[in-house]
This record gives C-alpha cells, sequence and structure tokens, in this order.
C-alpha cells in the first residue's frame, strides 16, 4: 500500500506576512481569513513522521494552529529570516526529543551557526538552548527522511541558489525565479506541487503570477498551490476565479493529502 502524504500549508505570505504593518492597502483591510498569511512554511506528514520545510519568525503560531507532539527534522531551502528566524521556537520539541535534525546546504548551515551561534554550540552551551544534528544537503544528493527519499531540486532566487524537495510525488519550491532544465527534470510525475507566486508584476527575484502559471503549465502536476503570496497579488478570492484548471492559490492551514 502507498504511503499517504498529508501536507498543511503553515503559511503562506511573503517575507512581511498579510496584514503588512502600518498597511492600509486594501488586502491588508481584508476581513477573508484567506486574505491573512504568516510566513511560508509547509508541514509534511506521514506515519509517524513530521517534518516542515522552513522555520520562519512565525513558526509559534503555526504550531499552536496546527499541534503536533512530535518534530521529526526541519528542511531549509535557504537562509532568509522568513525562513529560518523561527529555529529557537523548536525547543519545546528538543527538551521532549533531544536533538533536532536539521538538512540544509552547506552555506545555509554557515549562515545559521552565524546567527544562532548558541544553538549550534559544541561547547559550553547555554542552559535551555536547543540543539540541532546537522544534516548537510547538496542538489545531487537525494536523502531520506523516515522512510522516505527526498530529492533536493535547485532553483534560483536572483542569483542566490535554492533548494526545493520532492517527497513522493509531492514537490515544495519556493522563492524560485528560473530553474535548469536538469533540476526541472526531477519534477517529472508530480500530483501535486507547491510553487511560490509572489504578485501580478514582474519581480527580479520570484516569479510574478504569469511565470508561476507559465512554470507550473510546463511541470504538468494534476495539481499545483501557488504560495509565497503578497498583498500586491490580490484578493485570494478574486485571483482564485482567475486560474487555469488545476492551478490554486495556497492559503494558510489548507490541508490536502497525496
Amino acid at each position: 500500500m502507498d504511503e499517504v502524504l498529508k501536507v498543511t500549508f503553515l503559511g503562506t505570505g511573503t517575507s512581511q506576512g498579510i496584514p503588512v504593518l502600518g498597511s492600509n492597502h486594501p488586502v491588508c483591510l481584508s476581513q477573508d481569513i484567506k486574505d491573512k498569511r504568516l510566513r511560508v512554511s509547509v508541514l509534511l506528514s506521514w506515519a509517524n513522521c513530521n517534518y516542515v520545510i522552513d522555520c520562519g519568525p512565525d513558526f509559534r503560531q503555526q504550531m499552536l494552529a496546527n499541534p503536533i507532539n512530535q518534530l521529526d527534522g526541519i528542511l531549509f531551502t535557504h537562509e532568509h529570516a522568513d525562513h529560518t528566524a523561527g529555529i529557537d521556537d523548536i525547543r519545546p520539541y528538543f527538551f521532549r526529543q533531544g536533538d533536532i535534525p536539521v538538512f540544509a546546504h552547506e552555506r545555509v548551515v554557515t549562515s545559521l551557526k552565524r546567527r544562532f551561534d548558541y544553538i549550534f554550540a559544541n561547547e559550553d552551551r547555554y542552559p535551555g538552548a536547543p540543539a540541532v544534528k546537522i544534516n548537510q544537503v547538496d542538489k545531487h544528493t537525494p536523502f531520506t527522511i523516515g522512510n522516505q527519499e527526498v530529492m533536493p531540486i535547485e532553483a534560483f532566487h536572483n542569483r542566490l541558489p535554492v533548494l526545493g524537495y520532492r517527497v513522493m510525488d509531492f514537490a515544495y519550491l519556493t522563492d524560485v525565479k528560473k530553474m535548469e532544465e536538469a533540476e526541472m527534470d526531477k519534477l517529472k510525475g508530480l500530483k501535486v506541487l507547491v510553487v511560490n507566486a509572489l504578485r501580478i508584476e514582474p519581480h527580479h527575484s520570484h516569479f510574478n503570477l504569469e511565470e508561476a502559471i507559465a512554470f507550473a503549465q510546463k511541470i504538468g502536476a494534476e495539481l499545483t498551490y501557488f504560495t509565497h503570496i503578497s498583498h500586491h497579488m490580490g484578493f485570494h478570492a478574486e485571483v482564485e476565479k482567475t486560474l487555469p484548471n488545476g492551478i490554486h492559490l495556497a492559503y494558510d492551514n489548507l490541508k490536502i493529502t497525496v
């Protein structure tokens, strides 16, 4: 029997979230819960396993809304704060479980060690600080979490290499502006693709809506969900009506199975 993958969208917003602090933009003032977006992250669950992709500044709030009593690891896409700044909030899981496995490119590990040195310290650790088990990842080498193989997929966020991840027939990509054909080949046969779509207007380091739709149609997954969405995309309900069949805007706390 094939494993069932449960996916929870913990956050679907861009680096500022929605509403943006101090903004009077109509989307920021919307009362539609689907227009309220925390920083981007996703929870993958199957069998007795729970992994998150990215751990941003809203991690604690996201876990309160989607409680799990066990965190088996964190897969990082890249080092930017909206994807990493919540790492201190793994402490309750660390206190129960011990060192939390993290999976990240060597460059990202170096950044995390510099910014969160007390978490990565080998000696003279501060009492109460969480600790992690480092697993370095590169685009060439699949690895295993739980009983499932993970395929890293490289993309470019402007000039910065970022990693997406394929687990079973599900792939998660964020902060993508371009991708080489060889990496796209890793996405063949997907049932569900998640990829960023920042806004309507072009952007220097993210797909806009038009680019994200074109990418999704090229990959040809059965279903595609857009994430890392800014208030400049417009109202969720209005944008959703314009999308091609099989393509949707994700929203916070959306749950799907693959």
